[in-house]
């Protein structure tokens, strides 16, 4: 699926809805402010030179952008049916299950020890594609289908998505493994 088939079918029943809770986004929400409110209360009161400007002004971008983009994840609705999973909000997106042909499922430590982080799952068919981190509402569900649907295309894991699997409870599947 395409994105301008991106809306999800009128036929199509959602199985589950998922969203990005407030409580999970506060932190984003405040690293975006604590980058944006000091630049703009530098550039209000202190005279800043080109250069210097310049440079604080790309910093302020920088979380700006972050800001932006946190809104937009958190204002993004995921919508699981029997035929795919649809993401709707500014840029609605669609991934088929029958089309699927990329799954990956990373881990990304915030701590050495590698005991603090979070998952992202990365989906697509054809020129679909949905990513969800695992801050959303009913990450493991999102992330068994959508491994039954890879399983059933014939897409292969990386050892890195299989051991991300396995950490989460489900088992590297093959096609003929699900019930």
């Amino acid at each position: 699926m395409t994105p301008p088939e991106a809306a999800m079918p009128a036929n199509a029943e959602a199985i589950s809805k998922h969203i990005y809770p407030a409580g999970a986004m506060i932190g984003d929400y405040l690293r975006a402010a604590a980058g944006i409110v000091p630049t703009a209360a530098l550039f209000a009161t202190v005279p800043i030179g080109l250069v210097p400007g310049v440079i604080l002004g790309g910093f302020g971008a920088v979380f700006a952008i972050f800001g932006v983009r946190t809104v937009l994840r958190h204002r993004t609705r995921i919508e699981m049916t029997d035929t795919g999973l649809y993401a709707t909000g500014l840029w609605p997106r669609a991934v088929g299950w029958r089309e699927l042909d990329q799954f990956k499922l990373a881990y990304y430590s915030t701590r050495r020890d590698r005991r603090s982080g979070w998952m992202q799952l990365e989906l697509g068919s054809g020129r679909g594609r949905v990513s969800v981190d695992s801050r959303i509402e009913g990450f493991d569900i999102l992330v068994r289908r959508a491994a039954k649907a890879a399983a059933e295309c014939g897409v292969q894991f990386s050892e890195a998505t299989a051991a991300n699997l396995d950490s989460l409870g489900v088992r590297t599947p093959s096609a003929g493994d699900w019930p």
